[in-house]
Formats: structure tokens, C-alpha cells, sequence
């Protein structure tokens, strides 16, 4: 999968005498050593630079061969363990690392994980809170050469039932599951992974809405105030201008939702305009005519996943069975229907 963004590159392509890695050298003794012996075996890394090609953000992960990892205490036991091998940003006010983190849970869904671990030190908070925020709990320490680093595991084959700590898994059981619409001028720049193949990427940016997990999505539609925490949602992205929806219309994306808002809980526009602007694509001038215009709803989501494999409307009504006759901007699925657009969406390995 491409990411948004990010590059996907052999150790061998980044130079090591980048100032991004002078605080990695300092905390960890054979840092170079270690880099150069990952440039013999071919391995790579994802990584962000910027656009003087400063590099940003490095994330390098990989399954482990062995079944015991008896370098952390307690020992980490299971069949498939993905290692977090290296994860360092430089924040830069764009929610690179939740970027980085989808990165890190869709390799492990890929891999058929059953757990992932991390190493990090007590100092990096910020790292400490991200990734604590989904779902990695403090396991142990793990000692190397007299420094102590907090060890953080993630169990990828059960959920809790919390939306952000099973982030990206999602459960069908008990669930409520939604096909909710969004325009082509607004899908793919808010959801980078669910772009289409014949859209170009240079509309996506290094921005907080692009990066983030989460997502706020704004509109008037009927029903959407019914939506509540736990919601499932398939992101429908409706027919292009002057083609028909029956082929370019097309459900790209699961969600969860994690929060709704009617318009009368803000106390004005800059209180809804706080809330609702680091998530969204639209810009103020968007919002404020939403604002102006009354009866809006604010709908928090986080991006579990988008579908490999898109389905167009024509699969949806013929194969799936959901009626060509109904208002398709916000409608209930049944279990089944949303289960055979996922199976159908090859992505069912998401589900709990």
C-alpha cells in the first residue's frame, strides 16, 4: 500500500549523516553499526523528508523469527511478533506519527501479527502518549548497555472494545453499520489510503487532516445526528461529475464513529471552528458557510481502513444486494451487507 507522504526506501538510500539521526547515535551505542549491517542485508525503512529533503520522521519494523523474546523482561511470547525496530519523528505539526502508526498496524495486519512491541525511552513522552492513545500498554524494561528503555506490546488479535485502543481492528458484533457518502473533492484528500487509482496523488499534503486517524466530517444530512460512538461507517464516494454512479461511484473505506455534534453545542462559530478544523479538509470559509447555513452535524471518525479491492455501486445493488432505490447519502447496513462489503473489499482480516 502507498501511504500519503511517505516514502518506502533501503536503508542504503538514506544517508546516516543526516541530523535526524545525531540523537539516535547518542541514545543507542553501535547505532552505525547496526545501520550499515541493514544496508548489507537489503532491509528499509519508511521515512518522511521535507521539501528542503530534511529527513523527518523513520520507521522501521519487522517480524521476528523466533517465538520467545528473552531480551525484554518479562519475555514476550507469541507465534508471530512484529518488533518496532526504529520509530523517531520530528513533530512538525502535521500528525506524521499517527501516519507512521498506520503504517505500523497495516504491516501487521499484512503479516498476521498476533502482537506488536516497542522499545522506547522514558524521556520520548510524546511517542509514549501516541502510541499509548492505540493501544500499546507498558510491558517491562528492556537493559542495553546499563541504559533502561519502557518495553510496549499491543495484542493485534482481540479487541477491548474501546475504538481507539482496538485501532484498526473493528467488531461486528453489537455494532451498528452505516454507508455514509462523501464527495470526490473531499474523499481522497481527507483519506489518502482509499485514493483512486486513476486520481493523481498531488492532492495530497502534509497536513493534519491528511495524516491524522482521526477525521471530522461535516454536513446537514438526515440521520446523521442517529450516528453514535461505535458506529461503523463505509465511505461511499459518489459518481464523479458527468459519469453515471452506476460504475464511478464507489465505497472505498471503513470507519468508526467516534463522536457526534449537533450545531447548537457550540457556543459560537470559533468554538465549532476549534473543534472541528484540525480533522477536517474544509477550509474556514467552508465551515462558516455550513455555520451560516444552520442544522449542521460534526461526525468523529477514525480511518480503520480503506477496502483493497473498491466496489462500485453496480457490485454494491447487484452483488450485495443493498436497494438502487434508497437515498444513498446516509442509510443503515445489515450485519450481512456490511460483512460481504468488507469479504468483498478483501479486507476482512480488519474484522473481530
Amino acid at each position: 500500500m502507498e501511504y500519503a507522504n511517505l516514502r518506502h526506501l533501503g536503508f542504503g538510500e538514506i544517508s546516516l549523516s543526516d541530523p535526524f539521526f545525531n540523537s539516535l547515535k547518542e541514545d543507542y551505542e553501535g547505532f552505525e553499526d547496526w545501520y550499515n549491517k541493514k544496508i548489507v542485508n537489503h532491509e528499509d525503512a519508511y521515512v518522511q523528508y521535507d521539501n528542503n529533503s530534511n529527513l523527518l520522521g523513520f520507521l522501521y519494523i519487522k517480524m521476528e523469527e523466533q517465538k520467545t523474546i528473552d531480551d525484554v523482561i518479562p519475555c514476550i511470547e507469541a507465534d508471530r511478533i512484529l518488533k518496532v525496530g526504529t520509530f523517531k519523528i520530528d513533530a512538525h505539526g502535521t500528525r506524521m506519527g499517527e501516519q507512521f502508526l498506520k503504517v505500523l498496524f497495516d504491516y501487521a495486519i499484512d503479516k498476521d501479527a498476533d502482537v506488536c512491541y516497542v522499545t522506547i525511552f522514558e524521556k520520548h513522552k510524546g511517542l509514549i502518549d501516541l502510541i499509548s492513545q492505540y493501544g500499546f500498554k507498558e510491558w517491562g524494561i528492556k537493559e542495553t548497555g546499563g541504559k533502561k528503555e519502557k518495553v510496549f506490546l499491543k495484542n493485534m488479535r482481540s479487541v477491548v472494545g474501546d475504538v481507539f485502543s482496538d485501532y484498526p481492528l473493528v467488531t461486528c458484533k453489537g455494532t451498528r453499520k452505516y454507508l455514509l457518502s462523501i464527495y470526490p473533492k473531499y474523499h481522497s484528500k481527507m483519506f489518502p489510503e482509499s485514493i483512486l487509482t486513476n486520481e493523481s496523488r498531488n492532492i495530497i499534503k502534509d497536513i493534519s487532516y491528511t495524516n491524522s486517524i482521526r477525521k471530522n466530517y461535516v454536513c446537514s444530512m438526515q440521520g446523521a445526528d442517529d450516528l453514535t460512538t461505535g458506529d461503523l461507517i463505509v465511505l461511499y464516494r459518489t459518481a464523479e461529475s458527468g459519469r453515471s454512479a452506476e460504475y464511478s461511484a464507489v465505497a472505498t473505506t471503513v470507519c468508526t464513529v467516534t463522536e457526534v455534534r449537533q450545531q447548537d453545542s457550540f457556543t459560537n462559530f470559533e468554538d465549532f471552528y476549534a473543534f472541528t478544523s484540525k480533522y477536517t479538509v474544509f477550509e474556514r470559509d467552508d465551515l462558516e458557510y455550513w455555520y451560516r447555513r444552520g442544522g449542521l452535524k460534526v461526525i468523529s471518525l477514525v480511518y480503520n481502513f480503506p477496502l483493497k479491492k473498491r466496489i462500485v455501486r453496480h457490485e454494491l445493488i447487484e452483488k450485495i444486494g443493498l436497494k438502487r432505490d434508497i437515498y444513498w447519502g446516509l442509510f443503515q447496513l445489515s450485519d450481512e451487507e456490511f460483512i460481504d462489503i468488507v469479504k468483498q473489499g478483501q479486507s476482512i482480516e480488519y474484522l473481530r
